[in-house]
C-alpha cells in the first residue's frame, strides 16, 4: 500500500485492522469496479480518509463497492450496511489542522473469503439443503430378488449395468425424475438397495419408517438371523461444490445424488454391514478355540468330539465361502468401470469403511481357526488310531486265548 504524504502536515499512524465501508446512494468518484470473476479483486484507486480532528484515533475509508465474487457486497441501496474488510495492516494519515480529506492510494488484493457481510438486507445465498440419511441392515442370509421384483413392478428401477445381486426399488413421488443431474434431498422419494445376500440400504427413510421398508423384504428372505445388524451414514448435496464429491466423518458430500450414485454408495454400505456380521461370527470361533487351548493348557486335554469339531469345520468353510462368493468383495462395481466420478465415490468408501483390511483381518482369523481344526483334527486321529491299536491287541489276546483253550481241549480228549 502505497501512502501519500502531505510534507507541511503531522503524520498521524495509526494500526486498522477492519476499515468499514458504509454503502450509500451518492457513490464518491472515482467509482471502483471489482472483476466480474475471481476469487479476489485489487483495488487501484484514490480512496478519501475522512478526519474530524487533527489527531483521529481511527479514520473511516469512505468509497463503494458493490461486488464481490459475484456476491453482492453492498446494501441494495438502503443505508447502514457494511462491508468488513480484514486486509489491511497500517495507513499513515497526514491532515493540517483545517484539511478535512487527505489522499490515500491503495492497491492491495483483497481476498473474497475475508470479506464479510453485515447489516439488513444483506442476504448471501447459502446451500442449505437438508442432508439424505442412510441406513444399512442385514437380518438374513439370503433374499429371492424376482421375487420382490415381482410384488414391487411399480417401484422397481431398471438396472444400468450388468450387476444381477441387487435391486433399487423407488417410493414416495414415482414421477419426480431420478437420473443424471437430479438431487433428492429435501424431498419425498425414498430408495431401499436390496442386496441378494441379505443386506438392505435405505436412503431418504424416517426413522419411524424403517420397519415398514424392512417388512417389504423380510417376507422374501430366507435364513433370518436373530439379531439384525445395523449401521448408518450419511449423504449430504450441495451443487455449488468445486470437485465432483467430498468426505467427512460420516458422510460424503456430492454435487447431486442419482440412482447410480445410489447403487454404488448402497453396494459398498451393504457389503460393509455383512462383513460385519461374519467377522463377528468368526470371531466367536476364535473365542472358543481360545477356551479349547487354555482348558488344554491346564488339563493337557480336550473334551471335544469330533461332531462339534466338523461343525466348526463347516462353518469356518461356509463363511469364508459366502465373504469371498456372495458379498463380492474383490468384484469391481460396473458403474465404477463406466463412470469415473462413481469410481470414485467406490473407491473413497471402501476406504472408508475398510473393506480390504477388515477382510485381510478375517482372513487372518480364519487361517488362526483352520490351524487350531487341524491341531485338534491330529489329536482326534491319534486318538481313533490309538483306540483301534488297543482293539486289535485285546483282540489277539482274546484269539489266542481260545486257541489255548482249545489246545487243552484237545490234549484231554487224546488222552
Amino acid at each position: 500500500m502505497w501512502r501519500a504524504i502531505d510534507a507541511h502536515s503531522k503524520t498521524i499512524r495509526f494500526s486498522l485492522r477492519t476499515v468499514l465501508f458504509p454503502y450509500h446512494q451518492n457513490p464518491v468518484s472515482p467509482p471502483l469496479k471489482p472483476p466480474s470473476s475471481g476469487h479476489f479483486f485489487s483495488l487501484s484507486k484514490t480512496l478519501t480518509v475522512s478526519s474530524s480532528t487533527p489527531s483521529p484515533s481511527f479514520s473511516i475509508l469512505a468509497f463503494t463497492t458493490r461486488h464481490c465474487n459475484n456476491v453482492a457486497c453492498g446494501g441494495g441501496g438502503r443505508g447502514g450496511s457494511l462491508a468488513v474488510v480484514r486486509c489491511i495492516s497500517s495507513i499513515s494519515v497526514s491532515a493540517a489542522p483545517n484539511q478535512q480529506h487527505t489522499a490515500v492510494d491503495w492497491n492491495e488484493p483483497v481476498s473474497c473469503p475475508d470479506v464479510g457481510v453485515g447489516g439488513k438486507g444483506m442476504d448471501v445465498e447459502e446451500d442449505t439443503r437438508p442432508s439424505i440419511p442412510v441406513r444399512a441392515f442385514f437380518f438374513s442370509t439370503s433374499v429371492d430378488l424376482k421375487s420382490v421384483v415381482e410384488q414391487n413392478k411399480q417401484n422397481f428401477i431398471p438396472p444400468t449395468s450388468r450387476m444381477t445381486n441387487y435391486v433399487v426399488l423407488k417410493f414416495g413421488n414415482l414421477s419426480q425424475p431420478s437420473g443424471l443431474g437430479s438431487c433428492i434431498s429435501g424431498s419425498s422419494c425414498s430408495y431401499m438397495v436390496v442386496l441378494q445376500y441379505g443386506s438392505i440400504v435405505l436412503f431418504n427413510v424416517r426413522e419411524h419408517e424403517v420397519d415398514e421398508y424392512l417388512n417389504i423384504v423380510r417376507r422374501h428372505a430366507s435364513g433370518l438371523l436373530p439379531e439384525m445388524r445395523k449401521d448408518e451414514y450419511e449423504v449430504r448435496e450441495k451443487p455449488t461444490l468445486n470437485t465432483w464429491m467430498q468426505g467427512g466423518l460420516d458422510y460424503i458430500m456430492l454435487q447431486f445424488l442419482n440412482t447410480d450414485g445410489i447403487r454404488t454408495i448402497g453396494s459398498v454400505l451393504g457389503q460393509s454391514i455383512a462383513l460385519d456380521y461374519y467377522g463377528r461370527q468368526v470371531d466367536d470361533m476364535v473365542a472358543e478355540f481360545t477356551d479349547i487351548n487354555r482348558g488344554m493348557e491346564k488339563t493337557g486335554t480336550f473334551s471335544m468330539d469330533s461332531k462339534k469339531l466338523f461343525q466348526i469345520v463347516g462353518k469356518a468353510n461356509s463363511n469364508l465361502a459366502d465373504v469371498i462368493l456372495k458379498l463380492g468383495l474383490f468384484e469391481r462395481s460396473d458403474i465404477a468401470w463406466k463412470d469415473a466420478k462413481y469410481a470414485q465415490i467406490w473407491e473413497y468408501l471402501r476406504d472408508e469403511f475398510e473393506l480390504t483390511q477388515r477382510f485381510a483381518s478375517l482372513d487372518f482369523k480364519l487361517k488362526f481357526v483352520e490351524h487350531n481344526i487341524r491341531f485338534l483334527q491330529e489329536i482326534l486321529q491319534n486318538r481313533k488310531s490309538d483306540f483301534l491299536e488297543w482293539l486289535i491287541i485285546c483282540t489277539i489276546n482274546v484269539l489266542y486265548t481260545q486257541v489255548r483253550h482249545e489246545r487243552l481241549r484237545l490234549r484231554v480228549l487224546i488222552c
